[in-house]
Order: C-alpha cells, then sequence, then structure tokens
C-alpha cells in the first residue's frame, strides 16, 4: 500500500511540476441569478480534466484498481453539487476554484448573483484580471448585469466576457444574441475606457462554444470560451508598477538580524534598490531580500518576502516601503468611490475604521458628493447609501498614509470600512486622488499650549456630555451645573442643542444624517474650547452611542465625561415643556427621539443623574462632587 501511495505522490509532484511554469489567469464569474454560473463552472471544471487526462491517467488506473471511479466525474452531479453549496448558503462567501489546461493554470471566483450577496461579488472581483458576466439569453440584460458590470470596471478589470447563455433556449437565435450585445455595448460606453469585451453565444449545460464552436451557431466566428480564456493575453501590469510593499510585520528574532516582512504589491526589488519608506519618508539601501531557505537576487510582484536594510530607519507595520524615486502619495483626506457593504445605512459624519493593506486608521466620511446610478451610470443627488448602493464621498483619516490611485495600483489603492461597534464590514472603497487641502494645511505649533491655558484656570479642562431623552432635564442640570462652577471661581461654557441651532447648526434638521453632523460639529467645537482650558458643558439629545463615542475619542484621554440624565419617555412626555411629543404623536413633527427616531442609551457613563428622584440641584451636586473626588479642580 505504501508502494501505490509513492507512485501516486509521484505523479502528482509530476503534474504539479508539469504545471508550475504555467501563467495564471484569475476571473470571476457574475451576473443575476440563474444565469448559469454554477452550471458554467461545473462544465469548466469537468471539460479541462478532459484536457490534460494524459496527465492523471497514473491516478486515475491506481483508483481503479482499488475498485473505485474518483476521476471519473459525472457532469451533472458535478452541476447539482455547485447548485447544492447555493441551496445551503455556502455562496455567502466567495468559492474560489482551481483548474488547469496544458496552456494555463486558472483560478476562478463563483460568486452568488442575488442582489443581497453583491459584496461577495466584488469581493472576487477585487483580484480578478478578467470577468464573464452571464446573461441569460431569455432575458437579456437585467440590473444586476449593470451593478455586476459597473463594479467589476471599478475594480479594473479590463477584460469581459459578455458570455450570452441559454442558447439551446431560444432555438440559436442569431437576432436575438445580436440585439443582447448591441444593447451591453451602448450601455458599456459609460463604463471606464479601455475595456475589452468579447461576446461569446453558448450553453453552459449542453456545451455550445465552451471547449470548442459549435455547429448549433455557424454565424458566430469569434473563439469558444476556453480557447478564449488560454490566449486572451495577461499582462502583469503590477509587476511593470512602481515596488510597494505594505509591512505586515517587523521581524527580529534576535538582536543581530531585523527584517520588514509583507507581500510585494507591485514591481520588483533587490539588493542594493533604493528605499522610501512612508509615511516617515525616511530613505534607505536594500541590504538583504530574504525568503524561506536564504535570500533573493531578485524578488517580484506577488511574493512574500523580508528585507534589510543597509540604516536604522524606524519603519512600522502598516508603513509602506517604496521605491525612492517613485514614491506613493501621503494623505490623510481623500475623494473615494464607497460601494455600501451593510444593512445599515452609511450616514456621513459617522466614523469608521478605514482599513488599508495592514494599516488601520479612524476614517470619517465627512460627506457624499454624490450617488451612482447602476442603470444609467449617471451621477444623482443623495445624502446617504443604502446595502449595494455606491457614491462619491469625501474622507478624512486621522492620520496620514501611504497610497497611490485606485486606477494606478489597486494593491494601494483599495480599502474597506470597518464598523467599530459590531466590526464587520460595511464598505469596500477605492481611493481617487487625495485633497489639495490635505497637502497644504499644516498644524500650527503654538508657544501657550492647553496645558498652560488650564494650568491658568487652575483646574483641568473637561468635556462635561449630557445625554438624554427631550424633556429629561439635561439642559436645567447644565444650567444649575454652571452657576455652581462659576460660584467656585471656575472657568466654563455651555453648548446647548437649542442655541447652537439658531446659529452654527442652523442649516440642519433631524433626520439621522443631520443628526450625525450636528454632533460632529459641536464635538469639533467642545475639542477647541477644551484646548482653551475650559470645562465645557454640552447638552444635547445626542442618540447615538457610535457618535458619542466619536466625541469620546476626539479629546484627551479622562476629559470626556459621558452623563446620562436617566428619565424614562413617559415621564419626559408628561412633562412635555414645549410640546413637542404632542405634536410628534400627532405627526406634525418626524423622526422625533424615542417616538419615530431611536434613542441609545449609555452603556457605560461616568455619571448617571435619575431626575425622578432628584432635583436639578441634586443633579449638579452630584457632577461637582464626582469632579472634585477625580482631581479636576486645583
Amino acid at each position: 500500500m505504501s508502494h501505490q501511495s509513492d507512485l501516486i505522490a509521484e505523479d502528482i509532484s509530476a503534474y504539479l511540476e508539469a504545471h508550475e511554469n504555467k501563467s495564471l489567469l484569475r476571473f470571476i464569474t457574475c451576473g443575476s441569478v440563474d444565469d448559469g454560473k454554477s452550471t458554467l463552472i461545473g462544465r469548466l471544471l469537468y471539460d479541462s480534466k478532459m484536457i490534460f487526462e494524459d496527465q492523471l491517467d497514473a491516478l486515475e488506473t491506481d483508483s481503479k484498481k482499488h475498485g473505485t471511479q474518483g476521476d471519473q466525474i459525472d457532469f451533472a452531479l458535478l452541476v447539482d453539487g455547485l447548485a447544492a453549496e447555493r441551496e445551503q448558503g455556502i455562496t455567502i462567501d466567495v468559492a474560489y476554484r482551481f483548474f488547469s489546461t496544458d496552456k494555463r493554470k486558472f483560478i476562478v471566483a463563483d460568486t452568488p448573483g442575488h442582489e443581497q450577496y453583491t459584496r461577495n461579488m466584488a469581493t472576487g472581483a477585487s483580484t480578478a484580471d478578467l470577468a464573464i458576466l452571464m446573461i441569460d439569453a431569455r432575458k437579456g440584460i437585467l440590473t444586476q448585469t449593470r451593478r455586476h458590470s459597473f463594479i467589476a470596471s471599478s475594480l479594473g478589470i479590463r477584460k469581459l466576457v459578455l458570455a450570452i447563455n441559454k442558447m439551446d433556449l431560444v432555438e440559436y437565435d442569431e437576432a436575438i444574441y445580436n440585439n443582447i450585445e448591441q444593447d451591453f455595448l451602448e450601455f458599456a460606453q459609460e463604463l471606464n475606457a479601455g475595456i475589452e469585451i468579447q461576446a461569446i453565444p453558448m450553453s453552459a449545460l449542453a456545451g455550445d462554444n465552451i471547449t470548442s464552436n459549435s455547429a448549433n451557431t455557424p454565424w458566430y466566428s469569434g473563439p469558444a470560451l476556453m480557447e478564449y480564456l488560454e490566449t486572451v493575453p495577461v499582462g502583469d501590469e503590477r509587476m511593470a508598477a512602481p515596488f510597494r510593499m505594505p509591512v505586515q510585520w517587523v521581524n527580529r528574532p534576535n538582536l543581530d538580524f531585523r527584517g520588514f516582512s509583507g507581500q510585494i504589491a507591485s514591481g520588483t526589488i533587490k539588493p542594493g534598490d533604493r528605499i522610501k519608506t512612508l509615511p516617515s519618508a525616511k530613505e534607505t539601501t536594500v541590504e538583504r531580500v530574504v525568503v524561506h531557505g536564504g535570500d533573493l537576487k531578485e524578488a517580484v510582484a506577488g511574493q512574500s518576502v523580508t528585507l534589510t536594510f543597509a540604516d536604522e530607519v524606524d519603519t512600522s507595520r502598516g508603513d509602506v516601503i517604496c521605491a525612492a524615486s517613485e514614491p506613493a502619495e501621503v494623505a490623510d483626506q481623500f475623494q473615494a468611490r464607497i460601494l455600501w457593504m451593510s444593512d445599515d445605512a452609511m450616514l456621513p459624519g459617522r466614523r469608521y475604521i478605514m482599513k488599508m493593506g495592514s494599516k488601520s486608521v479612524t476614517a470619517l466620511v465627512s460627506g457624499l458628493k454624490y450617488q451612482i446610478d447602476v442603470n444609467t451610470l449617471q451621477d444623482k443627488p443623495g445624502k446617504t447609501l443604502a446595502l449595494n448602493e455606491v457614491g462619491v464621498c469625501t474622507l478624512g483619516l486621522d492620520q496620514p498614509i501611504a497610497f497611490d490611485p485606485y486606477d494606478i495600483n489597486r494593491e494601494t489603492g483599495g480599502f474597506i470600512l470597518i464598523d467599530r461597534l459590531t466590526n464587520n464590514t460595511v464598505g469596500l472603497g477605492l481611493l481617487d486622488f487625495a485633497l489639495r487641502r490635505a497637502g497644504n494645511i499644516h498644524w500650527q505649533a503654538l508657544d501657550v499650549d492647553r496645558e498652560t491655558l488650564a494650568e491658568q484656570k487652575e483646574q483641568k479642562p473637561a468635556v462635561l456630555w449630557f445625554t438624554g431623552l427631550s424633556g429629561s432635564g439635561k439642559s436645567t442640570i447644565a444650567n444649575a451645573l454652571q452657576k455652581k462652577l462659576y460660584s467656585m471661581g471656575k472657568h466654563t461654557f455651555v453648548l446647548d442643542g437649542d442655541n447652537v441651532r439658531h446659529g452654527l447648526n442652523r442649516d440642519l434638521g433631524f433626520t439621522d444624517e443631520d443628526r450625525v453632523e450636528n454632533i460632529r460639529r459641536v464635538s469639533n467645537v467642545a475639542k477647541l474650547m477644551s484646548d482653551a482650558g475650559l470645562i465645557t458643558l454640552v447638552s444635547f439629545i445626542s442618540p447615538f452611542r457610535s457618535e458619542r463615542r466619536m466625541a469620546r475619542n476626539m479629546m484627551t484621554d479622562g476629559e470626556f465625561v459621558e452623563i446620562h440624565v436617566d428619565t424614562p419617555l413617559d415621564v419626559a412626555e408628561q412633562r412635555d415643556v414645549k410640546g413637542l411629543y404632542k405634536r410628534a404623536r400627532a405627526g406634525e413633527i418626524k423622526n422625533f427621539t424615542g417616538i419615530d427616531s431611536p434613542y441609545e442609551p449609555p452603556q457605560s457613563p461616568e455619571i448617571t443623574i435619575n431626575t425622578v428622584n432628584s432635583t436639578a440641584e441634586e443633579g449638579a451636586d452630584q457632577i461637582v462632587k464626582w469632579m472634585q473626588d477625580k482631581g479636576f479642580f486645583s
């Protein structure tokens, strides 16, 4: 038995060696539901096996000796198996499959056609060289067809196979094929320039025009699908691009070795090359290119290596090592295209985690310039993005990053957005360019700093953030607290929700989007007042935890004090000093917190004040005592 296993291992080794030096084509199958993606992949896997069957004779012969028919794959069963995966929900993730012919190796990303899984199609397309866009000849071009075409072209795919499938169900009608091809070519004029489109009439189930031209379509003179896939040029753009390598980790197994490890995103590198690390912009020379088993004379895009430098250069995880003569850009504000991938809408003004390569930073989506209609590819106005919608936004980061525009380098221009609370991926983005002001605005150092200003006032700066329902007593308590602090000789200022809306935020309404922007602006003002050494009292409903967290993260550690004015809705509604609850119940006020807009109470506030059982004066005393205990007063 061991001898037979050795033979099989030798056959596998010989097979892998025969295929090692072949070119690799990564492609994706996409399109609408039931257009035949699984059937096509089943056909490709089955027919490609037949193409290199002679290389598997030893394996097949051995399996037959032991009474199995493992290599005699039934095509219908294979297709059924792929379809079964869809039924079981496996296609929520992208399924990658490998196959090979005697001319080329292939990796295909099998992605679902359902609209709710558009995010998975985008994941597969992000690393593909080519897309096979499936179209049911009976249905023609659908919304999902357009959406997938747009996403594929936006993600840098420049070769597209228009697979007009199920031609057997329309009697191989040439006119139907021509009409679909013409409709798509008209639509494709709005896609990114430079896309090559090859239309092929086919029946994945019957095998028409898959591995060879079919007698059922004598009017078609183009290549069969497999012929096209085997011969389409795969120019490695990454190899020709300037050298880029994001640092994944700093490798220091002992005091005598310090290297920087990662996968080369583009270009080539060899000992003696001059490099620059970003964002620090420090330059040095590559001393060694190390891989498992020894050093390389040269490494290329796609290889994982460890670089050592001739000089001590401060380089950390997330930094980008670049060719010194052609470095990446560095900025902290951008225009970007975003595909939204969450059921919860994207709200401008909300902060997310932006992950690009091994670098993670905090990103503020500061504005949505416009949405992109996937049917017409035209711009349209919008304030937010819903699931599967695409828009052009402006991003602001909490620190500069190294990048290339996505259209120049897919590896260093693409990113994902992650929800800071759930840690779910909510968006896929492509950087277009840095905003000019990002490079032109620099922080001005001042001799009189925030510590000096606070010391002058004999107090520690603080942002006392009052949150609670309308009518809970926030403003009343803040007013009482300010009087007490004033009598103690403390320097304070109150930012009240209603007062701020008379000036700074008079242009904002009460939608979720406007509420987020309302808090963003107030948080920045509170930060400036904190820098001035003041004790700032902020009285806002601020219904969303994520925005209160955003405000906290803007402040110096220990300065943000969340005060939950905890009043039940029924009690606040009974008070209704301003008559707002009555109007909201009557439908006269929309998006009113507690009625038709949610309030998310704090989970662990520094202070909780129950106004049902205590007065405003007692609440103010409670806060003063807490501040004294925490050392806010000198």
